[in-house]
This record gives structure tokens, C-alpha cells and sequence, in this order.
């Protein structure tokens, strides 16, 4: 069985050569400092043998027949896309946010899918390349990184056009062995934790930007990377100990300082054509995870809203009940674009369904322009409570424990404590720097809602509504 451990996981980052930074300093991948953010990858590889979980975190590879981690697939049914969306969102519940690992899944997918597209149209092995390197990736239970927004400079100008040619990631040398790129990544979730960064384009190129046409997988620690590094996470507890205080996010801008790679672990190299469409297909395929996290981040959001109401003795408030049942919508249309998108899906040259474009698009729409609505019914549920909580000491302290416990209380049926770790997690859940994160990234992450009305509008057949109109009322060509 290819799935491994979460404790192998974690003894394969302890051997990485160390290259990540954080807080003006060079760290081994063991330090303290990351180990929130690795739980939240170990707890994929935990998830696909737990019997709860497994149905939905483990499947069979294609490939070898061998039973892998799901988030090492490549999905070949509609079926594997309907169990990809619930598995994120049910995973994002049991670690109260972003999941992380998806973002890889969703690059390998792309990848397989435009690889071939090359090699039907320029008769490249591109494709032939990638399956070596899926099988070794999924044997390995290996992590990937998504290694595609390049640091742009000046948003006017195209690649070709900067300043600095490394502000989008380039070929500065092609060699019989291999190719040595330049340039650097940024908003890179998990640099600092995977095995592999897997590299893409960000946008659509032209003939002058062939340079820049380029998508390959490189060990994480390979000679001329280097991670520097943001780690964001819950604050820690003292003795209220809590599943969401376990877990944390790192983001990295990941330079590529004239690097190796390998022609066989090189999928597209020059071929501009193909940049904005392996862009673009990891974009569909990412959107359509987002219909899977952004629900459950929704859910996590309606839970405590209506738990703290509760508490707070106002659950059947008639606007309370109004505001959960708009927090329902968000979600479910959400998720249910994601169905869409997987039903309607279309299987590719590579054998590897890509779910529908224009549905994926709307629900990820959707939620990143209800993000702040969605904290801001939470924040107003839950008061103001969370913004000024004493620190977990002062509830430790024999002296002044007695009185946060009296004053604390509102509904008499539920204890101080039970009302005290609810008020805490509100508050490391919407006011503080992981909430600040969170929220960002929900309108920012896998594209901007911007990104999203752009394809759904370059996508979408407005000429056929009009057809329909003219028909209605009589109109002839």
C-alpha cells in the first residue's frame, strides 16, 4: 500500500537539507515553529486510514492498481470529483480551516491534463514524463506545493516587459540534461513542508515569453531554493487545550535562484501556447476544491453563530435565524456548484476529468464575496466579547478565576467553562492574526473574485440567451 504515515511524513522533512527562513533566521524543517503547520498536513495522511475518514481520503491509483492517498490522484471520473469535494470539506472541519494539501492535487491534475495537450499537438513527451513522475508521487505519498503566482512586478507590463525578466519565473539556460530556471514564487502555502514544488504559469503568454512557458516538479530542498517564510496560527493554549489550536499555515515566497531541474521532471518548456491553458485548468480544478473548503470554513462560521447565540440565550431571535439561514445558502450553493462542476465534467486526452469551468467558477464567486459578510454575522452574534477576552492565564489564576467564571455567565444551563472555551475559540477563530489570514485568503486564494467573473464572462454563451430572446419576441435575422 502506497499511503504512508503521518509520522513518516514527518521524519522525511526532518532529512531535508535545511533552506527555509522565518523571522530573520534559518530553520530545520523540525522546528517548533512549523509544527502547527505540519499537523495540518499530517492529519491527510492520519484521515486516509482512520475508518471514519478513509472512504474518503484513500482511493486506488489508476496507474499501479495500489491503494493512495486521494490527495496524490488524479481524477478519472466524475465519481473521484464528487469524493475530492466532500472529502475537503469534511477535512477542513476536523482542522477548522484551509487544508492545504488540495492545492498539489489540484497542480498534478492540471498538469496531467495539458502535458498531453502538448504531446497531441506538438508531438512532445511531455505526458510520458508526468506519469513517471504521478507514479513516484503517489508510491511516495508525496506533498506538493503549488508553485504558481509569480511576484509580477509592474501589473502593466507583461513578463517580457519588466525591468527585471525574473519577476516571473524563467529559462535562463537549457542544457542536455536539463534546464536551470530563475526567478521566484509568491503566497506559496506549504514551502516550507512539502517534498516537491510543482511549478506552473500564472497567466496566458506570448511568443516573446517562451522563456517564461515553463512547468516542472523539483525536490523541495534541491540546491538554489530557498523558503522564506510567514507562519500564522491560532494562538496557543495553556490547559483549555483545543483541536483548532493544533493547527497553523505558513506562506512562502519560494526563490528559484538559478536551479536544475531535470528534463525528466520537465512538463512543458517554451511551448507559450499551453501557458494560459494549464494557468487556467488549474485554476478550474482549484475552484473546484474551494466548493468544497469554502462550505465547511461557512459551516464552521453558521456553528459558532448559532452556538453562541445559544449561550448567549437569543437562538430563536427571529433575525439570528434569518441571518444562519443566508449563512446556509452561501454554502450549499457553493457546494452545489461544485457538484455541478463535477457532474458536468469532461474527461481529457489524459484520461483525467476536468470539471466544468463555468460552474466551478460561480461557486467559488460566490464564497469570496460573502467572506467578510459571513465573520461580520458572527461578530455581530457574538459581541464584542472576543476582542476583549482576559488572557487564558487570568482564567488560571486561583485569584481572579472566580470572578471571570461569575461574570461570564449568561444562559444559567451552561457551564462558565463550556461558555468560557466557546467565547476563546470565537476569538482565535474571527480576531486575531490566523482570522486575519483566513480571511484573506477566502477572497484572495485560488484567485480573486475578479479572476472568477473574467472566466466565468470569457467562458459563458451570451450569444445563445440572445437567440432565445430574439426568438421570444419575434425577432429574424
Amino acid at each position: 500500500m502506497a499511503i504512508k504515515t503521518a509520522e513518516e511524513y514527518r521524519e522525511r522533512l526532518k532529512r531535508m537539507r535545511p533552506n527555509v527562513y522565518a523571522g530573520g533566521h534559518q530553520i530545520g524543517r523540525d522546528d517548533p515553529i512549523l509544527a502547527p503547520c505540519i499537523n495540518t498536513v499530517a492529519y491527510t495522511f492520519e484521515a486516509a486510514t482512520d475508518p471514519q475518514f478513509q472512504h474518503l481520503a484513500a482511493t486506488t491509483s489508476h496507474l499501479t492498481g495500489e491503494k493512495i492517498n486521494r490527495f496524490t490522484n488524479v481524477n478519472t471520473s466524475v465519481d473521484d470529483l464528487l469524493k475530492k469535494q466532500e472529502m475537503v470539506r469534511t477535512l477542513c472541519h476536523r482542522v477548522g480551516g484551509c487544508i492545504q494539501r488540495c492545492m498539489a492535487t489540484d497542480t498534478i491534475n492540471a498538469m496531467g491534463v495539458v502535458s498531453k495537450e502538448i504531446d497531441d499537438a506538438k508531438g512532445t513527451e511531455y505526458h510520458k514524463r508526468f506519469l513517471e513522475f504521478l507514479k513516484y508521487y503517489q508510491e511516495n505519498d508525496l506533498v506538493g506545493s503549488t508553485s504558481q503566482s509569480d511576484v509580477k512586478g509592474d501589473r502593466s507590463k507583461r513578463p517580457h516587459q519588466q525591468a527585471d525578466p525574473d519577476l516571473y519565473l524563467r529559462v535562463v539556460e537549457k542544457r542536455k540534461d536539463g534546464i536551470v530556471v530563475r526567478g521566484a514564487k509568491n503566497h506559496i502555502t506549504m514551502g516550507p513542508y512539502v517534498d516537491e514544488h510543482l511549478a506552473i504559469p500564472t497567466r496566458t503568454l506570448t511568443k516573446e515569453e517562451s522563456d517564461w512557458a515553463v512547468a516542472f516538479a523539483i525536490p523541495a530542498d534541491a540546491d538554489g531554493i530557498k523558503n522564506i517564510s510567514r507562519v500564522t496560527g491560532p494562538r496557543p493554549r495553556i490547559e483549555l487545550k483545543a483541536p483548532y489550536n493544533q493547527y497553523g499555515v505558513s506562506d512562502s515566497v519560494v526563490v528559484f535562484d538559478n536551479v536544475f531541474v531535470p528534463w525528466e521532471r520537465v512538463f512543458m518548456c517554451g511551448e507559450w501556447e499551453f501557458g494560459g491553458r494549464l494557468a487556467l485548468t488549474f485554476a478550474d480544478f482549484h475552484r473546484h476544491s474551494y466548493c468544497g473548503c469554502k462550505p465547511a470554513i461557512t459551516d464552521i462560521i453558521m456553528g459558532a453563530t448559532a452556538l453562541v447565540a445559544d449561550y448567549n440565550g437569543v437562538g430563536n431571535a427571529p433575525h439570528i435565524r434569518d441571518e444562519l439561514t443566508e449563512l446556509t445558502i452561501i454554502a450549499e450553493l457553493a457546494y452545489a456548484s461544485g457538484i455541478a462542476a463535477s457532474v458536468k465534467a469532461h474527461p481529457t486526452s489524459s484520461g483525467i476529468y476536468e470539471p466544468a469551468f463555468l460552474y466551478s467558477n460561480c461557486g467559488r464567486y460566490l464564497s469570496g464575496v460573502n467572506v467578510y459578510h459571513e465573520y461580520d454575522v458572527l461578530t455581530s452574534v457574538a459581541g464584542g466579547l472576543p476582542s476583549t477576552l482576559p488572557f487564558e492565564q487570568d482564567w488560571l489564576n486561583p485569584e481572579t478565576r472566580p470572578y471571570l467564571e461569575k461574570y461570564i455567565m449568561r444562559n444559567p444551563e451552561i457551564s462558565a467553562e463550556k461558555q468560557h472555551r466557546l467565547f476563546r475559540f470565537i476569538s482565535d477563530f474571527s480576531c486575531s492574526a490566523a482570522s486575519g489570514w483566513s480571511q484573506y485568503a477566502g477572497v484572495h486564494g485560488g484567485g480573486s473574485p475578479i479572476m472568477e467573473k473574467i472566466g466565468i464572462r470569457g467562458q459563458y454563451d451570451l450569444e445563445s440567451k440572445k437567440d432565445v430572446a430574439k426568438y421570444l419576441a419575434g425577432i429574424t435575422e
